[in-house]
C-alpha cells in the first residue's frame, strides 16, 4: 500500500511530516511511504539507515505557500510538491495522498489532477468531530462556500457511505444543520435541501439539527455548506483550547485546586485526547477520483501518523470505488423514477 506524503506542506514541514510518516510505518506493516519534496531537506529529517524498501523520496523543486492564490499557483508551479504528489496518485504510482499544506492548493490539485467522480458536482471535505457519545461526521468542512441544494444531498450520501464503510455505522442518521428543527426553518438553501433529503430513500434523514445538537444530538452525519461547516469546525477547535486554558487557570489557583488536579490528571488527559484533532488525523476529500487526505496546517508528527492511517484505511476499504458505485446506483434510480 503506497501512501504519497507531501513532505513540504504544513507549518512544521518537513521534519514533523517526515517523522509522522515514519511513525505510521510502525503502526501498519503493509505501508510504503513516498515522500515528495526537496530531496536534501527530506534526507536531513530521515534517520541514518532508514528502511529504503519502505520509504522512497520523489524529488521536486517547488512549494505552494499558504499565502498564494491556490488555483493560480497550481497552474504556475508544475513542480510543486502537492501537484507532483497528486500526479503520482493519478498515475497509479501511489494509492493515496496526505498533505498538511495549503488546503486550497490541495483542492485545486485534486479537482484538476484527479477529477470528480461521475455524478458528483462538488467534492466535500469530511471531518470527524468528537460527539458526546461517539464521533460524528461533518461535511462540507470548507471546500464549498456557495452550494446548490443538490450539492448538499450529494454530501449527505457521501457522508453516509463513509460512515458505513470506514466507521462501521449501520444506517447512519443524517442531520441538516439549521437554526431550527422545523422543516420550514433556515435559509432558502436549507429549506430546499430539507425536502430533498426527506424524500430521498437512499438517505436515513433525521431532520434539522440546531447548533446545540451538533455534539449532543443523535445525528451521525451532519450536512451543511462549506462556509457553515468551516465556522463550526473552527469554533469547536477554539472552544477546546479555551476550555483547557480556563481549566488550567482554575486548577492552579490554590493548593486544594492543585491537589485536585493531580487526581484529575488521567481524566483530563483522556478528555483532551477526545477533543484533539490530531487523534483523527486528516479529513478526506470525498467526491474526487482518488484518495486525498487534508491535514490541519499546524499538524505535527502524531497527526500526520494518524492521517496516513486514515489514508490506508480508505485504500483498504476501497472507499472511492464504493462511493462511485453507490452514487451511480442512486442516480440511475432517480432517472428511472423520473421516467
Amino acid at each position: 500500500m503506497r501512501i504519497v506524503v507531501d513532505a513540504m506542506g504544513g507549518d512544521y514541514a518537513p521534519r514533523e511530516i517526515v517523522q509522522g510518516a515514519l511513525q505510521a510505518l510502525t503502526v501498519n506493516p503493509d505501508l510504503h511511504i513516498i515522500l515528495v519534496g526537496r530531496e536534501d531537506a527530506i534526507k536531513e529529517c530521515l534517520p541514518e539507515g532508514y528502511d529504503q524498501k519502505r520509504v522512497t523520496i520523489h524529488h521536486c523543486t517547488e512549494v505552494i505557500g499558504m499565502d498564494e492564490h491556490p488555483a493560480q499557483a497550481y497552474r504556475r508551479k508544475k513542480d510543486a510538491s502537492i501537484t507532483v504528489a497528486t500526479r503520482l496518485v493519478k498515475e497509479k504510482q501511489g494509492d493515496a495522498l496526505v498533505s498538511a499544506g495549503s488546503t486550497g492548493a490541495q483542492l485545486a490539485a485534486a479537482l484538476f489532477g484527479l477529477g470528480r467522480l461521475e455524478g458528483i458536482e462538488r467534492p466535500a471535505i469530511l471531518t470527524v468531530i468528537p460527539g458526546a457519545h461517539k464521533p460524528k461526521l461533518l461535511l462540507d468542512a470548507g471546500a464549498n462556500s456557495d452550494c446548490k441544494p443538490e450539492h448538499l444531498v450529494q454530501f449527505a450520501l457521501m457522508g453516509s457511505i463513509y460512515a458505513e464503510e470506514l466507521l462501521g455505522m449501520v444506517n447512519p442518521a443524517v442531520g441538516l444543520i439549521s437554526n431550527g428543527t422545523e422543516e420550514t426553518k433556515g435559509s432558502e438553501l436549507v429549506v430546499k435541501v430539507h425536502q430533498l433529503l426527506k424524500n430521498n430513500p437512499a438517505i436515513n434523514f433525521y431532520g434539522n439539527v440546531e447548533g446545540r445538537e451538533v455534539l449532543q444530538g443523535p445525528a451521525d452525519v451532519l450536512v451543511c455548506d462549506g462556509f457553515v461547516g468551516n465556522v463550526i469546525l473552527k469554533v469547536l477547535e477554539g472552544m477546546a483550547v479555551t476550555l483547557f486554558g480556563l481549566l488550567k487557570e482554575e486548577l492552579q489557583k490554590n493548593f486544594r485546586a492543585k491537589a485536585g488536579a493531580l487526581l484529575l490528571k488521567p481524566v483530563l488527559k483522556a478528555l483532551k485526547a477526545r477533543l484533539d484533532y490530531a487523534e483523527y488525523g486528516g479529513a478526506p476529500l470525498l467526491g474526487v477520483d482518488g484518495i486525498s487526505i487534508i491535514c490541519h496546517g499546524s499538524s505535527k508528527a502524531y497527526a500526520i501518523q494518524n492521517a496516513v492511517c486514515v489514508a490506508a484505511s480508505c485504500v483498504e476499504k476501497e472507499v472511492v470505488r464504493k462511493l462511485s458505485e453507490r452514487i451511480k446506483t442512486m442516480n440511475e434510480a432517480k432517472k428511472a423514477d423520473a421516467n
